[in-house]
Parts: structure tokens; sequence; C-alpha cells
């Protein structure tokens, strides 16, 4: 286990969508100047589908990294790739390292998981070394080598980094157990001497991946490491292989060090401190024993933890002395953009909106329609033509107006399977499509030969009253100039022996309940002079309802423009497809409930010509 676990080109794949954790380790990569991003790829099992892509920030660009489902098949597409960062749960970690480790291409696996089975740890680790591989964990926050790579959470934030000048490789090898106390130990180091070279947390359960020794050994192969620092704690005899291997010559290099947990001595025995392994079982377990046998032979220990620091600078100051320090080559870090959620809580940064919406904000705890709370509307039990009134108009409209557009919509919610928008989506449902794609063919119907005839019939009599046109000169008019048959005028079956029962309603309801209705009485006038030239040219259904809004729009005060507003943003066209959807939904689930085959034309209803 002599080599160098990563460099600035390694790649790692990591198991487990964290998202955080892979922004971290990419803006990591921007302040160390590399020049391809450190993660290849993100394995993802809950995923649908083999592949998919997670946006990431490169600096200030954004960039996708792929998603798979399978390890597998991300290291076949990745065979750069030869670290796996394992954010797997404790229950699945076992598995998927061992998949890991069986793959040619993976020579570092990176265990965050902390709490699995010390005998599925041992297997591990077993196949591991039989491979010539590295295990960092379980339990740990990884490792990192300043300048060059770090795994996932490891040093904390970008501004730690900065901080413990970790964008550029220093002269120090530190390897400890704990992952908390080595972001304090990188920045310790920082101060002390020219920075980490790298830094590993071996992981706190009680079979590591790899120990102390295995990466101080690396540490003392290394000729741009000249010291090491090593953080102990209470519990296992990992200390004590240091011991012998400072005894027998395989390290040379001077070692600053101190186990933790010499409190434990004033405690019961037994007692475990945090870590799994943090746990003395016998004497030599304890942290004081360790450190003085660590002292013993000549390994730098200092009196306490809080003369740590001191020690560190000593030892490096000594060896600068002695000429052994290479010069650090210091750049000054790419300052990393400020996300934009947090500029814009600090209030340091502005953006232009790309939508306005002036109806409806649910930010808050309550979805709020035109200034109205949602939860109000519905303990008020206000009716559909209030909320409609506030989403559309803005504005609360009063009981007369609710109850209009309530009528308008009992009375569009359906014609019978015969017109064209209920007949497309009762064939488009038997074709066995669902219900949006169903409805979507039906609305998609309505036009100026199919409901459309509501706006018309407003947008032409409010052209005839703004120009102050009598009946008989609208009528000419519609005729000779605009050349059109007049909208919302004449039915196939209706006629005036023999009414719409539904234009009978309308007409009662706003003659009751509108003080004034101009539109109306304007059309009735017009009426009078088709039905004198055939029977069945009355005011119909889609007529009255777009005239008789009209008429609604000027009870409430609306001005001409606001009046354009409405017509021009087909607010009655809306009216229609609202009411309509209902029918057309109810044509859907009856062809559903009957399992209705899928329809074709009958040959006798198709005249075939040449």
């Amino acid at each position: 286990m002599s080599r160098e676990l990563f460099n600035r080109n390694t790649r790692a794949i990591i198991y487990g969508f964290q998202r955080n954790a892979i922004q971290r380790m990419l803006d990591f990569d921007f302040v160390c100047k590399r020049e391809t991003p450190s993660v290849a790829a993100v394995i993802r099992p809950s995923q649908t589908g083999a592949i998919g892509y997670h946006k990431v920030f490169w600096g200030g660009q954004e960039i996708v990294i792929p998603i798979y489902r399978k390890l597998e098949l991300a290291i076949k597409k990745h065979p750069e790739a030869d670290v796996l960062i394992n954010f797997s749960s404790f229950r699945s970690a076992y598995p998927t390292t061992m998949e890991a480790l069986r793959a040619d291409t993976i020579k570092t696996v990176a265990v965050i998981a902390e709490g699995i089975p010390e005998r599925k740890s041992r297997e591990m680790n077993r196949l591991a070394r039989s491979k010539g591989k590295v295990i960092i964990g379980p339990a740990t926050v990884g490792g990192i080598q300043a300048g060059a790579f770090k795994i996932g959470n490891t040093a904390g934030t970008i501004e730690n980094v900065v901080l413990s000048k970790l964008y550029r490789p220093g002269s120090v090898g530190f390897v400890s157990k704990s992952g908390g106390m080595s972001n304090e130990m990188n920045f310790a180091i920082s101060q002390n001497s020219d920075g980490v070279y790298e830094g590993i947390a071996i992981g706190g359960d009680r079979y590591a991946g790899s120990t102390l020794l295995d990466h101080l050994l690396r540490y003392e192969a290394n000729p741009k490491i000249k010291m090491m620092v090593c953080l102990g704690e209470v519990g296992g005899t990992g200390e004590i292989d240091i011991v012998d291997a400072v005894k027998d010559g395989r390290l040379t290099k001077p070692i600053v060090m101190w186990c933790i947990g010499t409190a434990a001595k004033l405690l019961p025995s037994g007692l475990q401190f945090g870590h799994a392994g943090a746990m003395a079982g016998s004497e030599m377990e304890t942290a004081s024993a360790k450190n003085k046998a660590l002292a013993e032979v000549g390994v730098i220990v200092p009196e306490s933890y809080d003369d740590f620091g001191d020690k560190i600078n000593e030892t490096f100051e000594k060896l600068k002395a002695e000429g052994k320090i290479d010069p650090v080559e210091e750049f000054e870090p790419p300052q990393l953009p400020i996300d934009y959620a947090k500029a814009s809580k600090a209030g340091i940064v502005r953006r232009p909106t790309d939508v306005v919406c002036t109806i409806s904000d649910e930010r808050g705890d309550v979805p709020m329609f035109s200034g109205v709370g949602l939860d109000s509307i519905v303990e008020q039990n206000q009716s559909l033509g209030y909320t409609i009134g506030l989403l559309w108009f803005k504005r609360e409209l009063p009981k007369f107006a609710q109850d209009y557009i309530e009528i308008v919509v009992k009375l569009t919610s359906d014609h019978g399977p015969a017109v064209s928008g209920a007949h497309n989506a009762i064939v488009t449902a038997r074709a066995g499509r669902d219900l949006m794609s169903s409805l979507a063919t039906g609305i998609l119907t309505i036009g100026p030969r199919f409901g459309g005839a509501i706006s018309d019939a407003a947008k032409y009599v409010k052209m005839a009253l703004e120009k102050k046109m009598a009946p008989q000169e609208f009528v000419d008019h519609m005729k000779n100039v605009v050349g059109i048959n007049i909208p919302g005028i004449g039915h196939r079956i209706k006629s005036v022996q023999n009414p719409d029962v539904r234009v009978k309603l309308l007409k009662e309801f706003v003659l009751k309940n509108f003080e004034k209705h101009p539109y109306l009485d304007f059309t009735l006038e017009v009426e009078k002079i088709t039905t004198s030239k055939r029977n069945n040219l009355i005011l119909n259904v889609d007529g009255c309802i777009g005239i008789c809004f009209m008429d609604l729009l000027e009870n409430l005060d609306f001005s001409d423009e606001e009046k354009n507003d409405v017509v021009e943003s087909e607010v009655l066209n809306g009216l229609f497809v609202l009411g309509r959807s209902i029918g057309m939904m109810g044509h859907i689930f009856d062809q559903k409930r009957q399992r209705a085959a899928l329809y074709r034309q009958p040959w006798d209803e198709i005249l075939f010509a040449d």
C-alpha cells in the first residue's frame, strides 16, 4: 500500500445521490484549478431508466453529470474512474462495496456509513487487501489530497477549504480515526506549517478498512511529504503498531502524534467514546498508555492536545531550518461564484424575473388568490363563481355575478355525445388513451365553429354599441361589410316556435338580477330582424352567454379598456372550456366504464366518391 491514492486527474463514482457532497467536490475542483471535474458519475438505484443526468455548477457554468441505476453500467462507461465514494446505508454498504472491489478499474473505496456488522467489515477488508485495493472507512468522512481531490464532504464548506489552504499541497501527511476532528486538524496544520499534503480519516468503526499505520507508511514513501501528523484515540491497538514501525525503522520521518481520550481513565471501564472502536478493553488500549509508548520511541507527543499545534510548528520550523521543506507554490484560489439562493437571501444580487403572476401566491403557509387565503375561501364556503372572480378578474365578485358564472358553467357543461368536442373525446377514450389525452382532443376542437361564438358574439355586439349602430344597421354591416353570419344568431334545431330553454333561463336571470343590460336589449332587437327572415335565426345559447357577459361587466363598472382586456384575453372562451370539460370528462369516464371497443366510422355514414 505504498501508492498515492489520489492526484489531480482522479475521478470518482458516487454511490447514492448526495447533492451537497457532489457540489462541494466540484467547488473544490474549481478553486484548485483542476482541468476536469472529479465526479465522473452518480449511482441512484431508485431512478427510472438506465441513465439520467444531474445539473451541477462548475464554477459559474452549469454542466451535467450522468446518473446510472446500476454500478456495473457506470464502471463500464467510466473506466477512468478509480475511486468509489459509497454513501449507501449501513444495510447496503456491504454488497455495493464488494461489487466495487471486484471491478478491475476501482482501486479505492470510501465507505461513509457507520455501523456495518463487524463480520461484513472483515470480509470487505480481506477482499480489498487480496486485490491490493484500499478501503477508507467505514464510518468516515473520507479524505483529501490538497489541490487535487477530495472525498464528498471532507474538509467541510469551500470557505473551510480555502481557510485551511487545502486548495494547494503542503508538506504534511495527516491521518486520524475521527472525521470531525480532521476538519479541525486541517486548519491547525495550516496555521503551524505550510499545510496538509494529504489527509485521511480512516473511520471510527472497530474494523476499519485501512489503519493509521497503512497511511503513515504511504506518507513515509512519498518524497513530497516531509513530516507526518497523526491523531489517535482511546481503544484498539493500532497506535501500538506505529510504535513497532518506528522501532524497526519502517517509519523514519518526524511524526507528531496525540491520542485523545486521556480522560477515560477517570471514568468507568468499558465506556464507549463516540466511535465504535473508541473503547479501551485493556490498559494498553488507553490513550495515556499509547501516548507514553509513542513518546518512548521518539514520536513527538505533546503534553496535551492544547500543545498539539505548537509541536507541529516546532517540527516544521526545524525541518525548514534544515532545508528539507520545499517552497510551496502559492496562488490566489479562484473566487467561487455565490449561489443565487444565498446571494439573494443576503441581499447582494438582483435578478429580473421571467414570469409575472398577479393572481396567486403559494409561497406562504396558505395559497393566496388575489390576496384572499384559500383557507378562508373554503372555511367560508365561498362559491366557484367567487373563486373564478379572484383568479380571472382579481376581485371579489358580488353574488349576482358569481351566480351568473355558475349558471354559465352548468349550461355549457354538456350538449350530448354528438357534438364535435364530445365525439372526439369519446373516440380517443375508446382508442385506449388516458383521461388527459382524451380531454385534450375534445378541448382542441373548441374554436370558431364550436364554442367560439361566445367570444365573437360579445366582440361584434360590443363594436355595434361603441359605434352607436341601430339594430338594422348592425345586421347590414355584418352581411355587407364583415361578410359573415352574425355570431351567436341561429340554431340548427331551435326556433321561435321551439325556443332553447337554456337561452330562456339566461335571459330571465339577467333581466331579474342585472340593473343594466344594454347588450342583451340590443341583441333582442337584432333577433326580431333576423327571425322575421327565418324563424331559426334566434339568439342561441353561445351568443346569449357572451352578450350577457358583457352586460355583467357593465354592471361591475368595468371600463371600456377593461372590457377589451376581457374579450381579447379569451375569458369568454375560458368559460366554455371550463364548463364543457365537465361533460367531456363525463363521456370519457362513461366509455371507460363500458370498456368500449375502438371506434370505427360505419361505412354507411361515409360517401365514397370518385
